[in-house]
């Protein structure tokens, strides 16, 4: 049987980083399933976990009060969900609802966060992760927009 630490090992956001990191990081882990419609996180309430998307789809959806859920993205096997445990006040600010099954290693957010206090090293290696994480994820939205709102038709007049 693996270790959250074996798991973590094979998954691509942990690459490179040492044995002995990926155990002190697997302490803080458990292996986890969500069936299709489950959440696993939502929007405003507190964000005391991430996720490690093992096999599975996962939507983060924020709620639009007149149209209902809005779908942001898709997440896969091999991606990574949730930073809003790494920053006051920790609430999570979208929703994380499972497609279909999902195989997910849930890390604890306050146990990380006081291991990554301990040993500066790895906290650093882990915010680097997360910000280029975030800067993807941007990049990614910012390219949705672009699809969505970058056409616009011609104006009148404009058409030549």
């Amino acid at each position: 049987m693996k270790t959250i630490a074996d798991l973590l090992r094979e998954h691509p956001f942990f690459r490179d980083l040492a044995a002995a990191d990926l155990e002190f990081i697997g302490g803080c882990g458990e292996n986890t399933i969500y069936s299709a419609g489950d959440y696993l996180a939502r929007e405003n309430e507190a964000a005391d976990h991430f996720f490690v998307i093992r096999s599975g789809r996962v939507a983060v959806e924020t709620f639009l009060p007149d149209r209902g859920p809005l779908c942001l993205q898709t997440l896969h096997d091999g991606d990574v969900f949730g930073w809003s445990w790494l920053f006051p006040p920790y609430i999570w600010t979208f929703d994380a609802r499972a497609l279909d099954e999902v195989h997910a290693i849930r890390l604890d957010g306050k146990c990380l966060r006081e291991k990554c206090e301990a040993e500066p090293r790895l906290g650093f290696q882990l915010m680097k992760r997360f910000a280029r994480m975030a800067t993807e994820r941007l990049q990614a939205a910012r390219i949705q927009l672009l699809d969505v709102y970058g056409q616009r038709p011609p104006l009148l007049g404009d058409e030549q």
